[in-house]
């Protein structure tokens, strides 16, 4: 049997990182696509320089031969945001950047595109359990153009005999992770009392393993095809017992007190004046502390039953994986 080769964008990043080190271990012949020239990767696969993603992105060459569109690059939030205008650059990188790359894979026969979406291009919080079949209603500009992306993908796949699949993990952990989870991290590290004891909320993650672990089976399973899977550890975790168990990884000492969320939200307040004043990232803003007190609660049922996936990691175990030396 052929073995099947497999286009991946984003492969330096977070999540691209932990891919390719998975499909190692598989039979597949691996080709990367990167913005500039780079030594970081391993022999045995294929790198190819594409430059910038967007609409006017040159894919001939990275996609001559290619099966299979692993897309993960993207841009994603900036916690220290400098661009005058982010919401032009998610347009130009997630929708025209994907489209343009779904355009050209369509024109060279590429047979099935795997599309890393995000839980954003439904919504930042819910106190109910989403599913696939809950309303889309993104309240960000990342979570717009992640949304927007998918749509023109299903369009233009329709017209085609390409198939697709998308996933939209929610907050995704792990070795190197980088983003709020990374920001929650160095509080963690810094040892001081944190006054988050009385929040009582409810949120999904998923540990990058199990993430990689869902691509890979994407790749494989017929039952994937043209399809939308949202993808969790399958636990729901409280910020105060999240804080916990890291601290516990980090072998940090946890003192979380007893404040009230309203003194919390006056703080996010506070940070948001001091960011608009010197242009510098607050320790928390309203965001930080929106995320923290808010559930964001994700039934990945859907991709258990129909692909019988199970996630390889329970969260402790992926917490461990995360922290370990």
């Amino acid at each position: 049997m052929v073995s099947q080769r497999i286009l991946i964008t984003g492969a330096a990043g977070f999540i691209g990182s932990h891919l390719l080190f998975r499909l190692r271990k598989e039979n597949y012949h691996i080709a990367v696509a990167t913005r500039k020239n780079s030594s970081q990767f391993p022999d045995h696969v294929t790198v190819l320089n594409v430059g910038d993603i967007d609409g006017f992105t040159n894919w001939k060459k990275a996609l001559k031969n290619i099966d299979i569109v692993i897309h993960l690059a993207g841009r994603a939030h900036i916690l220290n945001e400098q661009n005058y205008n982010p919401e032009a650059e998610f347009l130009k990188v997630n929708v025209e950047g994907t489209k343009n790359l779904v355009n050209q894979s369509i024109q060279v026969g590429v047979k099935h595109f795997i599309f890393m979406s995000s839980i954003g291009a439904m919504t930042t919080l819910s106190n109910q359990p989403l599913t696939e079949n809950s309303l889309c209603n993104p309240d960000t500009s990342y979570g717009k153009s992640k949304l927007k992306a998918e749509e023109n993908l299903i369009e233009l796949a329709s017209q085609s005999s390409m198939s697709y699949t998308i996933l939209r993990p929610n907050l995704v952990y792990g070795k190197g992770n980088p983003g709020n989870m990374e920001r929650l991290v160095k509080l963690i590290k810094k040892e001081k009392p944190l006054p988050f004891g009385l929040i009582k909320n409810n949120r999904s993650f998923i540990y990058v393993g199990n993430l990689v672990d869902s691509i890979v089976t994407c790749i494989t399973h017929p039952q994937a095809r043209n399809q939308i899977f949202l993808v969790s550890d399958g636990q729901d975790i409280s910020t105060p017992e999240l804080i916990k168990q890291i601290a516990q990884n980090l072998h940090c000492r946890c003192q979380l007190l007893p404040i009230s969320p309203t003194i919390l939200k006056w703080l996010g307040y506070f940070g948001d004046i001091i960011e608009s004043i010197t242009g510098k990232s607050a320790p928390v803003n309203s965001s930080t502390i929106e995320r923290l007190l808010g559930s964001l609660i994700v039934d990945s049922s859907k991709i258990r039953e129909i692909l019988n996936w199970q996630p390889p990691y329970t969260i402790e175990q992926g917490l461990k994986e995360t922290f370990i030396d």
